[in-house]
């Protein structure tokens, strides 16, 4: 009877690391190749936009295919902040530039996606700063597995962040 249960614990653990562990492995290495795919298209994103110095519906939708072919749902949110050097106080003083008295007003998704589907681009100056950010909206094949067979998940809610400042005037 002894014999019998040791034999059915031994082949338990072969079938475990036989089969279990590999899959584990390979759905990590799938994560991995995910997590390079959206790092690469939110920089490129970013990089593009602070460098043209305007958002277009054309840039944003690229940037929603390259999400989107991965087969995981994720939320992207954008943040502009307009830079409005010294408000107020270029009228009522003689040196129009001071350091430190910059300010910059900040749009986020809802008001980013209403901007942009109402004029198809939002024009950028010199010195505004764009944000993006990808956060998981599932749970893939990686996190399913290590919550039945860790019982631990990675529960971070960001991805990827990128930032830029922009570089050069957009054309209006």
């Amino acid at each position: 009877m002894e014999d019998t249960l040791m034999i059915v614990i031994a082949i338990g653990v072969a079938v475990v690391l036989m089969i279990v562990v590999p899959f584990m492995s390979m759905a990590d290495r799938t994560d991995d190749v995910v997590q390079l795919t959206l790092e690469t298209a939110l920089s490129d994103f970013v990089t593009t936009v602070s460098t043209k110095g305007e958002i277009t519906q054309d840039d944003y939708s690229k940037l929603v295919e390259k999400i989107s072919a991965t087969g995981n749902a994720y939320d992207i949110a954008v943040e502009i902040q307009f830079l409005d050097e010294n408000p107020g106080k270029k009228t009522s003083q003689v040196q129009s530039t001071k350091i430190g008295e910059n300010t910059y007003v900040a749009i986020y998704e809802s008001q980013f996606l209403e901007q942009l589907d109402k004029n198809g681009k939002i024009t950028l100056k010199e010195g505004d700063i764009v944000t993006a950010g990808i956060e998981k909206e599932s749970k893939s094949l990686a996190d399913i597995l290590h919550d039945v067979f860790l019982g631990a998940s990675d529960n971070s809610s960001y991805i990827a962040v990128d930032s830029k400042m922009v570089t050069t005037n957009g054309a209006s």
